[in-house]
């Protein structure tokens, strides 16, 4: 049910955009018996994604999470497999744009965007001071000489590896995160509850933190996420999210020093004007 949470917003934090193009890219449709879950790779010559459906693509490309990408109904169902060489002498950081020309060129995307008003939840520092474990730092560890991205889950949980030592648990009622800055926190939430989540904590660092979950609470955050991500969900389930409550982790927060605050805001989304569903040939 679960693919993805972060991985968007995590990976456009760590890659700058710019104009290149990938050298060449090969793109095919995912296996329908491969392991459940996404994996992303990016080092100094190749990027590999499993399992990606455009959803998740277009959010990696334009750095947006999924509430702000409006498009078909489909864009969360087709996976897909990329590998693709990044020409020599461009940095990875360059990633995000060469993958918005592979959308234009292989499933010939046409987009615009568009400055529209959003409830949103402020991830906010509470009155009584912040309460997070920094997270441990190894200064003899070497830079990563790649990026890499592994998340998956079932109805049961969910969790993963999100890069440079940042992951995720969702599972047991409770929501453990290692090594995550305020930023990445807030597009965690932004992938489980259903509004846009925007920092405004004015903490620095990276915290493991864990949040207790009511369990009530737990199945629908799991359905918000699925529906965020794209997913089809059966109407019995999406009726669930009906009575379901809205702010599922303010009890969590709070115990954490953290909370959320409902707001207005003028966020920019990209608008799918077209799109193929099957990319053109290799």
């Amino acid at each position: 049910m679960l693919r993805c949470l972060s991985l968007c917003l995590l990976i456009s934090a760590t890659l700058v955009a710019s104009g290149a193009e990938f050298e060449v890219a090969s793109v095919r449709p995912a296996a329908a018996d491969a392991p459940a879950g996404i994996g992303v790779h990016i080092d100094r010559s190749q990027v590999r994604l499993g399992r990606v459906t455009l959803k998740e693509l277009l959010g990696i490309a334009y750095r947006l999470p999924p509430q702000r990408i409006v498009g078909p109904d489909w864009l969360g169902e087709p996976r897909f497999d990329i590998v693709a060489k990044i020409p020599g002498g461009v940095p990875a950081t360059q990633v995000p744009d060469m993958l918005q020309a592979l959308l234009a060129s292989r499933f010939q995307m046409k987009s615009h965007r568009e400055s529209k008003e959003f409830s949103v939840y402020a991830l906010v520092a509470g009155k009584d001071g912040f309460k997070g474990q920094p997270a441990a730092t190894d200064p003899a560890a070497e830079r990563p000489r790649s990026f890499d991205v592994n998340a998956g889950g079932s109805p049961a949980g969910a969790g993963g590896d999100l890069g440079n030592g940042a992951s995720f648990a969702l599972q047991n009622n409770r929501l453990e995160v290692r090594h995550l800055t305020m930023e990445g926190m807030a597009s965690l939430l932004t992938r489980l509850s259903d509004r846009p989540v925007l920092d405004a904590t004015g903490i620095s660092g990276a915290y493991d933190l864990a949040l207790d979950i009511a369990p009530e609470d737990f199945t629908p955050i799991m359905i918000r996420a699925a529906v965020n991500n794209g997913t089809t969900l059966p109407p019995a389930a999406l009726r669930m999210l009906d009575s379901a409550s809205l702010d599922p982790f303010s009890n969590g927060l709070h115990k954490a020093g953290l909370g959320l605050d409902s707001r207005r805001a003028q966020l920019e989304t990209l608008v799918i004007d077209s799109i193929q569903k099957t990319p053109t040939e290799n």
